[in-house]
């Protein structure tokens, strides 16, 4: 299935949550704001739609993209097993395409993202906690005006633990069509409920990425200053705090802030200061600040 034919099934699926859910009330079928639709409490369909803004694209700790980016996505999961996702980054203004070589796509999207997978929270005691386990395939798709084709594909496996005061999640990615390199997150991350404020939460967390020597010769090797880099080793380090808002049982608004750099490895910093110049003057730098903002519905 296509890029395009995925996101179009990933959209139906959300728009037919609505429309199953308002007629099947009846007969063991259930439905509820936030949770979707259950038979005998049995989950059968959820869907979930997001709205989110970026002061500028980062990946990997590096800029993607120096303007601001809308990315809106959309998420259907059966059975609470099985999810179809899509996601697209719409750039805000002219610069991004044009510093970027993809010419002016203000206003148009300038990747599609859909996503298929298995997620399930498994409960492993109290000692233990829950685990969280999504593994997934992806394909990153991107307008031929480009003038190259940019596409690759992606394996993941994220696992997350829950249940303590400090919740760690690792995220294991593959690209198997571009470079075939693997790259490696490990996170932490705590939450804290704000009791005089009645459904806000703050999340700070802290993380570490890694790259094998071909994910970062991938990303970091044709650029001039740097070329030939094949050097694996830890890449982005990145400090976060979230804030969201439960307007509702469905209704969320999401807020961040977030500082990125690479502080361990000089080779990667020379690296990573290398890409992030290609942006323009005074960007030559291995750290970046970024904030953004979100709306995320749930039915």
């Amino acid at each position: 299935m296509n890029a395009k034919k995925m996101i179009g099934a990933a959209l139906f699926a959300v728009i037919a949550g609505g429309v199953f859910a308002s007629e099947t009330e009846e007969g063991g079928f259930a439905w509820a704001p936030g949770d979707g639709v259950s038979f005998d409490e049995t989950p059968i369909l959820s869907t979930e739609v997001a709205l989110n803004f970026d002061s500028r694209y980062i990946f990997y700790g590096v800029v993607d993209g120096k303007d601001p980016i809308v990315r809106p996505c959309a998420t259907a999961t059966f059975g609470d097993w099985v999810y179809l996702s899509a996601e697209a980054i719409f750039d805000l203004t002219k610069g991004s395409g044009k510093r970027g070589g993809y010419g002016n796509r203000a206003g148009k999207y300038s990747a599609l993202y859909p996503s298929i997978g298995l997620a399930h929270e498994f409960e492993l005691g109290e000692k233990i906690g829950t685990l969280g386990i999504d593994f997934g395939y992806q394909y990153w798709y991107t307008p031929r005006s480009i003038g190259e084709v940019w596409d690759t594909q992606y394996l993941y496996l994220e696992a997350t633990l829950k249940g303590h005061w400090v919740k760690p999640t690792l995220y294991v990615e593959r690209d198997i069509m571009a470079d075939e390199g693997t790259y490696v997150n490990l996170a932490l991350a705590h939450t804290f409920e704000i009791d005089c404020i009645e459904g806000l939460s703050v999340t700070p967390s802290i993380a570490q990425g890694f790259g094998n020597s071909l994910r970062t010769k991938g990303y970091f090797s044709e650029l001039e200053k740097v070329e030939g880099f094949d050097h694996g080793g830890l890449m982005d380090t990145s400090v976060k705090l979230e804030l969201e808002y439960e307007i509702n049982d469905w209704l969320k608004l999401g807020a961040y802030v977030a500082y990125y750099d690479y502080l361990f490895d000089d080779d990667m910093r020379e690296a990573a200061a290398a890409y992030n110049g290609e942006w323009g003057a005074h960007e030559d730098k291995t750290w970046n600040f970024v904030g953004g903002l979100s709306l995320t519905a749930s039915f």
